[in-house]
């Protein structure tokens, strides 16, 4: 039976008030919320409250212009909040009709991403090494946390396309859930459009820190690290291939190892970095020669629109639930972990399988960057081999890193 938001805010608001804040006491929920900052509101809610009620604007389409667009609409709890779907961008506005310029990310695993900072220090022992841009959230890293992040779809005009924070706040005040926002604010909540934006921004964040929902460490490999289970022959090639600073080298950037202090690994080491990914020309936005996504350069973050050595970088997101996406890397532009793999062992050995040619017959490489920005371009392993060499895996190996791969999907049941 599928329940409307308006049937989950009534329940909600009836566990509140029978219940109070124990309704939920058995499910995990984010340690803290900082309120030290946030001086908008006359009483401050419970982190249970706070989740019950970002989880019901997660889900709500009225929040949109269209009406029809809610954010699980892009990031489907089915699909480990990524897309449900393989197009490389998703349709929003207030047609529905508008083409985004970038692949949706998944929401899960974000809950340590650092603040974005221009030299990060990875501490390892005594050593401290400056690993340049680092951190934020979104492609180009320029949401510092999932409050801020949550602003962006919301007023963006390709996907819920809400002209301001006012007509936001608007339709909140008609939402079936406006009681709990009250109850949880103060009653003047939606005396002030500014406070009131900022009151749902945060109960999105909130929601978003829900371990059950969105790091619930629940993945076959997640269980193998606990020595509850074991990887198959298959599986143990493909973590070694992944790890190996010869072959995959993956775990360089998508680090596998439970860290020192027994946090098990993220598979992202949170960084920036270019890797020359091919134009994808079914985005409409790339039909107009002129226009570059150059990622941390712009054009949707303009601080940094002055340093093109940051073109062409974008964020290293997380591989855990990887195989359930069917679109691949900022653009979409791959919809196969093999397409992406291949990619990877083969960009400069058989350079014509994933580039254009000029009108001379030559190669264009990393034809969705300017000839200035190449050298950003990452060239460690398995990158850096010569035109005609030996990929750094072969295609046997390759479907061993996607066995790997696949043990890092949630809700794995031995």
């Amino acid at each position: 039976m599928i329940l409307t938001i308006a049937a989950l805010a009534a329940a909600a608001i009836a566990a509140a008030t029978v219940a109070g804040p124990q309704a939920h006491a058995d499910q995990p929920v984010a340690a803290t919320v900082d309120y030290a900052n946030t001086p908008y509101a006359s009483k401050r809610p419970s982190v249970e409250a706070l989740t019950n009620l970002g989880r019901l604007m997660f889900s709500d389409a009225s929040l949109s212009a269209s009406g029809r667009q809610s954010c699980a609409t892009c990031h489907d709890p089915q699909h480990a909040f990524g897309p449900p779907n393989d197009l490389s961008v998703q349709l929003g506005g207030r047609d529905m009709k508008q083409p985004g310029k970038r692949a949706v990310p998944s929401l899960r695993y974000a809950q340590n991403v650092p603040p974005f900072s221009e030299h990060y220090h990875d501490d390892d022992g005594d050593d401290s090494v400056d690993a340049g841009p680092t951190g934020g959230r979104t492609w180009d890293g320029r949401a510092d946390s999932a409050h801020d992040q949550a602003r962006i779809p919301l007023l963006s005009p390709y996907e819920m396309a809400n002209a301001d924070a006012a007509e936001v706040v608007a339709k909140l005040k008609k939402a079936a859930y406006a009681p709990l926002l009250r109850a949880g604010f103060g009653d003047d909540i939606f005396d002030n459009t500014d406070r009131a934006f900022q009151a749902a921004s945060m109960a999105l964040e909130v929601f978003q820190e829900s371990p059950a929902d969105f790091y619930p460490y629940s993945s076959k490999y997640d269980a193998f690290l606990r020595g509850q289970t074991q990887l198959s022959q298959q599986e143990s090639r493909g973590l070694a291939l992944f790890d190996a600073p010869d072959k995959g080298n993956c775990a360089s950037c998508h680090i596998s190892a439970v860290a020192p202090n027994g946090a098990f690994p993220q598979f992202t080491d949170y960084g920036l970095i270019a890797i020359g990914v091919p134009r994808n020309r079914k985005i409409p936005a790339n039909a107009d020669p002129k226009y570059f996504d150059f990622g941390l350069c712009g054009p949707d973050r303009t601080d940094f629109a002055d340093r093109p050595e940051y073109c062409g970088l974008f964020k290293t997101p997380t591989l855990r639930n990887v195989a359930l996406r069917k679109s691949f890397f900022h653009n979409g532009v791959f919809h196969s972990l093999e397409q992406v793999m291949q990619f990877y062992v083969q960009r400069d050995t058989h350079p014509e399988k994933w580039y254009p040619r000029n009108r001379d017959g030559s190669i264009h490489k990393f034809d969705d960057l300017l000839p200035q920005h190449d050298a950003n371009v990452n060239t460690e392993p398995p990158f850096g081999r010569k035109p005609g060499e030996q990929p750094a895996l072969s295609e046997a190996e390759i479907q061993d890193v996607i066995a790997f791969l696949k043990t890092l999907t949630d809700g794995y049941r031995p």
